[in-house]
């Protein structure tokens, strides 16, 4: 799923005439995706995006603080968290995704700065956490079915510079569902 909505994503981004980078590894640890665009006056848009998604979420986006790990606790478990422990797992989150000591240079490698760091998320099971996420201001945070909204409008190819990349096939399918309050059908 989570693949499926980074190219979501990436779509969304080449249409507005970003180039994209998706993936990019760290060991174990990877960047979702990462976008460039120059604008008219010449400066460059950096921005770091990372994608959470999920149709059903059953958990919290963050893990477990590494303190309460060390305890015992496992680090996806599903037991209700206390704000603390939110505030201190959604931190750690930010610091892994985003802040990660070698994740500036890989950024700075594929061009100098400043970035912008945004989080686009599905559906997320906790509102405490997601509130969480949203007091961090140097993080936008994005829903995914704005982005597919804005894909799959009418206006969509009016709207964007680019009428379509290599995520316009998934795109396309996910609007002939008609099941979805966004979608083509009858348009």
């Amino acid at each position: 799923m989570a693949l499926l909505a980074e190219e979501v994503v990436e779509e969304w981004l080449n249409r507005q005439g970003f180039f994209t980078i998706r993936g990019i590894k760290l060991g174990v640890a990877e960047m979702d995706i990462l976008a460039i665009r120059h604008r008219a006056d010449g400066v460059a848009e950096c921005r770091h995006y990372e994608v959470q998604a999920s149709v059903n979420p059953v958990g919290y986006i963050s893990r477990v603080p590494r303190a309460e790990q060390k305890r015992g606790v496992a680090a996806n478990s599903a037991k209700q968290r206390g704000e603390e422990h939110l505030r201190v797992g959604v931190a750690e989150w930010v610091a892994k995704k985003f802040a990660d000591p070698r994740k500036p240079a890989l950024r700075e490698g594929r061009h100098r700065g400043p970035w912008s760091w945004h989080f686009v998320i599905g559906e997320a099971k906790h509102a405490d956490e997601l509130a969480i996420f949203c007091e961090y201001p140097h993080i936008e945070i994005l829903r995914l079915a704005e982005i597919m909204a804005e894909l799959l409008a009418p206006s969509a190819n009016a709207q964007f510079p680019i009428a379509s990349a290599s995520g316009k096939d998934l795109a396309d399918l996910i609007a002939l569902g008609g099941w979805l309050p966004f979608s083509r059908k009858g348009a």
